[in-house]
Formats: C-alpha cells, structure tokens, sequence
C-alpha cells in the first residue's frame, strides 16, 4: 500500500488503510481542498454562477470508481462538472481553456502500473499548479476542517467528449504539414498500452493519411506490458514494426503525454530524441520563414531569435540543436511546471523533457504526444529520412541513470554542498539539486534529491555510453567518501 502527497496531486495504490494508500476519503479529501482553493483563486468573479471543472481520466481500471467520488465530490462543493471521459492529459488540459472552466482534474496515475491511480491538478489555464498552490492544497486537505454546499447550492454534471476538438487543433498548426506526411505514405505501428491513446492517436494518424497497424489499443485498462514507455517494455512494439515493416513504431504511456519511437529496424529512437528531433524541424522552419522575410541576403535587421526550453535532466542534443539555428536555451528545474515557466519567460517555441515530453505552446503548455507525432512526420516526411538516417543527423549522446540510497536524509545536503565546491572551477547549476556541466568533454552530470525518499539521483551525459557510465562511477565514489567521513 502506498499513497504519495506532492504539490502536483495525490497518487497511491488502490485498497488499503486511509491515508496509506489512494482511498476513497483520500480521494474526497484531496478533491474537496482543491475545491476550496480554486475558489480563494477565482475570487468573487464567479459571484452569480458557479465554479466549473473539467474531469478527464485514462482508462485504467479504477478510473470509474475514482472518477465517481471526484465528480461527486466537486458537486457536494457546489462546483459544475464537464466529464470527457476517456481522454488523454493533453486532452484534458485544453479542454479547461476550450470550454471556459476554471480549472481540470485528471484522473491517471500515467506510466505507473495499473494498481496506481491517481489526481493531477490544474488551474484556470489547463496548467499544472506551481508548488505554493500544490503547498495550499496538502494543508488544507490535512485540516480536514471540511464544510459542503447545501442542497439547493449543489453542483451539476454534463459531458462532452474532447477528443475530435483536439485532433482538431492539432491538424491545424501551421507546422503539421497534412499534404507532406499523406505523401509519404507512412505505415506505422500504435501500441497504447491498453489505454486512451488506443482512441486518440490512431484516429489523428487516420486524419494524416498514415496507415496504421494497433497494438494493445483497446482502452481496457488491462495493460498489456509495464505502461512506462521505455525499450525493455515496447519489446512487442520493435518486433512488430520489423515484421510488417512499417516506418515508425508510436507508443505512449497511458495518459498519452510521452511519445517513445522506434525505428524501421526495430531499434528505439530514444525518448530523449523525441524533443530533440520534434524541436530540430521546428526551428528549422521558422528559421527558414524569417529568412524568406528578408529582402535581400544581406539586409542589416535585428536577426529573429527564437528559444528553447528543456530540465536540468535531459539531453545535450537540444541545446546543440537550438545552437545551430542560432536559437537560445536555457534548462529548467525538473518537473513540468517549471519547464512551462522557463519557456515563458524566454518565450521558448519548443521545450519539454527528455521522457518523451513534447511541449508546443503554439497548441498548448503541456506535454502531448498527439503534436509531438504530428511534428515528428512532418520532419520525417520533409526531409525524406528514415527514423533510423533521421536520428544519424543529430548529436550522439548517452544518459547514464543511477541513484545512491541513504540512511539518513540529512546526508543529502551535505553531499551536495561538497559537489558544488569540489567543482566550483565547472559551469554549476543548483536550481534543483546540482548540476556540473564539462564543456571540453561536452558532458554533464546533476544530482537531485528525491522528493519521497532518502535517494540522491544522479544522471551523467556523454557522447559516448563508457564516458557516461565513467563519469557517474567518479562521482558516485566522490559521494561515497563523503558519507565515510
């Protein structure tokens, strides 16, 4: 049994104590604090009507259970609610702004195994709540100082269904290039898990032209392999692209706001290429539209700057990428949220996490798997490449992932203040934890706490896997004999 309280939403196993695990007063608890909250946001604009939220879930198991007393909930609050159904997080974020609520729930514990489930939160603007409001709900759901609408105050529920809105949109960009991608003729291979993806993504590559073969796309819940969409799980997937031959093998996670790939020849793409590659077409094209704008070759203007955006854990490769357009990136502290406000504040045009996470404000501010393929085979279709020659077109970079487990948390700080000495004379981050970067080896490692255990997780980078995997041992050692002292 388990039941993890974070800033972003409330996350657990089903069955079990309250309090150890995602139960129903947990779930009332946790919805009636966002309730309240989102009401001290709003104010007084909604005097002479009431507060509306969008109530979406992914299609696991337990989303109808959980989904009963989160809309039962936000009506005994005095709360409106527009239930979408199966659809996917992206869906369920633009849904909030599309149909003019004051903020979503998500019911979908996303890559997590199908005994999870859990609540993400957003605001007035589809978005994740920073971590003051997330702070705000935990306290008040704490209190348990609890007091619901009277009858005549109580809420009301209608349904619409989003998907087809967001396909919608998605088709629309001035990017996703339709007539290229119909063209190329792609045949690609959907594994969703079991989950919405398996109504969402088959029907947008249906409105691209793109023939598709499913895999695991009934929205069951019945997951028909771990839902993380990493290679040791999409094994199925690679097997399948190689015998019918297909062009791309698409898999998410149950939410559908990772997009993992790979290639003709049953090899991943690697989730951290998926930013990578989506953000090198991106740029290319609108580097190439101001260019076209200019009068002559050497006209004397300001150039057009443009900017990119990804956390303090993912690739190099996107910074490289961003660099030859002549664009500008900057990193983000680790988590969603903080990438959307990094790209809002150097009005990045392409951003996310090296997990697949594709974030594109011309649609959105959120992570979605639905623009990231869209662009994905525009590029693809554009440049006339096979995923495989695709990906040989950018910087070769390896992670190496490891975690040191400590006895005692207060280590933690101790470890981390001597890594920023020890490496001083580098170039070091510490917005979230400490990231060292070496720019004659063009390498990186960040160490960063866990938030629900005493964990240091370290991520080295080089641009080749015995430098990375060198890299994390030399630091691993340095954090040893500092715990021996």
């Amino acid at each position: 049994m388990t039941l993890i309280k974070s800033i972003s939403g409330i996350r657990g196993t089903i069955g079990g104590a309250c309090s150890q695990a995602l139960t129903p007063v947990d779930i009332v608890k946790f919805t009636y604090a966002y309730c309240e909250k989102m009401k001290e946001r709003g104010g007084s604009k909604r005097l002479g009507r009431k507060y509306k939220v969008v109530v979406g879930k992914d299609a696991r198991l337990s989303g109808e259970m959980v989904e009963n007393l989160v809309v039962g909930t936000l009506i005994a609050c005095g709360v409106d609610v527009i239930k979408i159904g199966f659809a996917s997080t992206p869906t369920t974020e633009m849904a909030v702004t599309g149909l003019g609520a004051d903020g979503g729930i998500i019911i979908t514990a996303s890559h997590n195994p199908k005994q999870w489930n859990a609540l993400k939160l957003l605001n007035e603007k589809g978005e994740f709540l920073n971590a003051e409001e997330g702070k705000a709900i935990l306290d008040c759901a704490a209190s348990e100082d609890f007091n619901f609408s009277q009858v005549d105050e109580l809420g009301h529920v209608s349904e619409e269904d989003y998907v087809e809105k967001h396909i919608r949109k998605v088709l629309k960009l001035d990017l996703v290039d339709r007539k290229a991608i119909k063209k190329a003729k792609f045949k690609v291979v959907v594994d969703a898990v079991n989950s919405v993806g398996g109504i969402i993504m088959p029907a947008l590559l249906k409105e691209l032209g793109v023939k598709v073969i499913k895999l695991n796309c009934k929205p069951t819940g019945d997951f028909a392999h771990n839902p993380e969409p990493l290679p040791a799980n999409l094994v199925e997937l690679s097997e399948t692209v190689v015998k019918k031959k297909a062009d791309l093998g698409i898999s998410v996670d149950p939410d559908v706001d990772r997009l993992a790939l790979i290639c003709e020849d049953g090899t991943p793409f690697g989730e951290e290429y998926t930013l990578v590659s989506v953000a090198d077409y991106v740029l290319s094209e609108l580097a190439s539209k101001a260019d076209s704008k200019r009068k002559t070759p050497n006209q004397l203007c300001a150039p057009l700057r443009f900017a990119a955006s990804s956390n303090l854990s993912s690739s190099r490769a996107l910074r490289d990428v961003a660099e030859k357009y002549g664009a500008k990136y900057e990193a983000a502290a680790v988590g969603e949220v903080n990438v959307v406000a990094k790209m809002k504040e150097i009005g990045a045009v392409i951003g996310g996490e090296g997990n697949g996470g594709v974030i594109y404000p011309e649609l959105h501010y959120g992570r979605d798997a639905m623009v990231g393929v869209a662009l994905f085979l525009s590029n693809m279709a554009h440049k006339k490449l096979s995923a495989t020659a695709l990906k040989a077109t950018y910087p070769a970079y390896y992670i190496a992932k490891n975690k040191i487990q400590l006895s005692d948390s207060a280590l933690i700080d101790r470890i981390l203040k001597a890594m920023q000495e020890a490496f001083k004379d580098e170039d070091v981050n510490t917005i979230d934890g400490v990231k060292i970067s070496f720019e004659k080896t063009r390498s990186w490692v960040h160490l960063r706490r866990s938030n629900t255990e005493p964990i240091i997780r370290i991520y080295a980078e080089a641009p080749t896997e015995q430098e990375a995997e060198a890299l994390a041992s030399r630091i691993i050692t340095f954090a040893d004999s500092i715990i021996a002292q």
